[in-house]
């Protein structure tokens, strides 16, 4: 469920040359957060010290090319996010959904890695940290609502929200997002293009929201949410999976070009 995060940062530097260089110049990640919630709109005020992140140069061009997927199957461990009739959890169903994404997207030539493989908590930052850290990479966070219309699918971006940088030219981890908003939205609608096609009374389009797992990820990224946990029988969930997955994935491939020509992409060798 997108609507139940805490958000919680400690201190930490993440440098990120261009992109993320940040493995050519031999930078490393301190990143300890344990955000007790997944996703949300974040209103909370954030720690004094906050790591930084250093936002691409203009005019840099993609060499590398669109390759990884980092998948984020929502909550898990002691935060079982929404929960429905007869004991339905999100973060059992968001686990099972990415097992279907992740064999549709490695049919497009996709790597693809997970925060979690298993019912553990991975804290916010360190579900970013695990795009951050990657080259060519879009990043994608699975969830199941409480609320909306049972057999629907949304797609959400990061709402805007102003590029502030420090003296040193450097953007704050918590607006990591920032330079990508232009390239996830348009990831976003094309996703939610394919899934408007695929389950009737979605969306054409993608919306924004202030959603604080895509906030600190310094790469095209979009939520996913299915609806919804309150369904009678959770089967009818279940049978979603396949049409979910399909319509990620050709909305990633179609994204392809347009990352590779963008020049917000970055450059790595």
């Amino acid at each position: 469920m997108l609507l139940d995060v805490q958000f919680s940062l400690r201190n930490g530097i993440f440098l990120i040359g261009g992109l993320l260089s940040f493995a050519l110049a031999g930078a490393t990640l301190k990143s300890s957060s344990q955000a007790s919630a997944q996703t949300q709109p974040a209103t909370a005020t954030q720690a004094p010290a906050q790591p930084t992140i250093v936002p691409p140069a203009a005019g840099q061009t993609q060499r590398g090319g669109l390759s990884v997927v980092v998948l984020d199957p929502a909550h898990g461990g002691t935060d079982p996010g929404a929960r429905g009739t007869g004991g339905v959890r999100e973060s059992d169903l968001v686990l099972e959904f990415s097992d279907s994404v992740r064999r549709a997207l490695e049919a497009q030539g996709l790597r693809v890695r997970q925060t979690r493989q298993g019912n553990d908590d991975p804290s916010l930052d360190d579900r970013s940290a695990m795009a951050n850290a990657q080259h060519g990479t879009v990043f994608v966070t699975l969830h199941v609502s409480s609320t909306g219309l049972p057999g629907t699918v949304r797609v959400y971006t990061m709402t805007d929200f102003p590029p502030m940088t420090d003296t040193t030219g450097m953007l704050a981890w918590d607006r990591a997002q920032a330079p990508f908003l232009e390239l996830s939205r348009k990831l976003g609608d094309l996703v939610q293009g394919q899934l408007s096609q695929q389950f009737k009374g979605s969306p054409s389009t993608a919306q924004t929201a202030a959603v604080r797992q895509l906030r600190t990820t310094a790469a095209p990224a979009i939520a996913v949410e299915v609806s919804s946990v309150t369904v009678d029988d959770r089967a009818a969930l279940e049978r979603m999976a396949p049409g979910v997955a399909g319509a990620i994935a050709r909305g990633i491939a179609a994204f392809r070009p347009i990352y590779e020509t963008s020049p917000v992409a970055g450059a790595l060798p």
